[in-house]
C-alpha cells in the first residue's frame, strides 16, 4: 500500500526468448533468472501483489512457483493466445493486466533486469508519488543518464561542437529509456494506451542496476555482477 492505496507490480514472463534461449528460467548465479527481480519486489513492503502474465505456468510450477505463494502476494495470469509471440506489443499485455487487476498504481519491470535493488524501487516510488501529488507527472519511466558525444549515422555531431571540445561530463545530459521500470495509474495508461503517460517523470537508475539481458553478452555481464551480489558484495552506485 502507498498512502492507503493499492500498488501492484506487473512482471510479464514468456516461455520463449529469441536471442538468449529460455533466459527467464535459466540458472544464473545460483537461481533462475526470474527469481532475482521477483525476490527483490517481494522485499518491497509497499507492493501488495506481483502479477505474472505468462504462457509458462507449468515451467514456473517446476521451479516451485504457483498462485498464492509469498503469503498470497503472487498472482499468475495465463496469457491470452492472441497476446503470445515475439511481435506482440508489451503495452497490449499490460493493458490486459490493467483491465483485469484492480489497483490504484502499477509498477512494471522485467525478469531481464535482475540487478534492480529494493532501495531504488522505494526511491522511485517516493519521487513518483511526490510528482503525482504535485500534479507534475502522471507516470514514471527509468532512464540511463548519458554524458557522451553523439553523432548521426552520417557522422554529423548531435550534442556537441567538434571545434570546441568540452569534457564529456560537462555535456548536456541525454536520457535513454532503459526499460528497467515503469510506474503508472489506470488513468494514465488509458490516456495513452501505454505504460508511459502524457507527462512522465524520468528517473535515472544506477548504472550497475540498469543491466538489461537482451543478448548473450548481456547475460555474461549480469552473471558476473550477480555472482558478486550472491556473495554478499554491495555494488558501487547502489541506492
Amino acid at each position: 500500500m502507498i498512502d492507503g492505496k493499492r500498488l501492484t507490480a506487473l512482471l510479464p514472463m514468456k516461455a520463449h526468448s529469441a536471442r538468449v534461449k529460455s533466459k527467464n528460467f535459466r540458472q544464473i548465479a545460483g537461481k533462475p533468472l526470474f527469481r532475482w527481480i521477483l525476490d527483490t519486489m517481494l522485499e518491497v513492503e509497499e507492493i501488495d501483489q506481483v502479477v505474472i502474465n505468462t504462457d509458462a505456468r507449468e515451467i514456473l510450477a517446476t521451479e516451485g512457483l504457483k498462485d498464492g505463494d509469498a503469503g498470497g502476494r503472487i498472482l499468475i495470469r495465463d496469457r491470452k493466445p492472441e497476446l503470445c509471440g515475439d511481435f506482440v506489443s508489451m503495452n497490449l499485455v499490460l493493458g490486459d493486466d490493467v483491465a483485469n487487476v484492480e489497483s490504484d498504481y502499477f509498477l512494471m519491470t522485467h525478469t531481464t533486469n535482475p540487478l534492480l535493488q529494493a532501495a531504488t524501487i522505494r526511491e522511485m516510488l517516493t519521487r513518483y508519488m511526490s510528482a503525482l501529488q504535485a500534479g507534475e507527472a502522471d507516470s514514471l519511466f527509468t532512464v540511463n543518464e548519458m554524458h557522451t558525444r553523439f553523432y548521426t549515422p552520417e557522422g554529423a555531431p548531435i550534442n556537441h561542437d567538434p571545434d570546441n571540445l568540452i569534457r564529456t561530463q560537462d555535456l548536456p545530459a541525454y536520457m535513454e529509456e532503459n526499460s528497467v521500470s515503469y510506474l503508472f495509474t489506470p488513468e494514465s495508461f488509458a490516456a495513452t494506451g501505454a505504460r508511459i503517460g502524457k507527462t512522465p517523470l524520468l528517473f535515472p537508475t544506477p548504472k550497475l542496476q540498469s543491466v538489461d539481458i537482451d543478448e548473450q553478452a548481456d547475460w555474461f555481464i549480469a552473471e558476473s555482477l550477480l555472482m558478486r551480489v550472491a556473495a554478499g558484495e554491495t555494488l558501487p552506485g547502489d541506492a
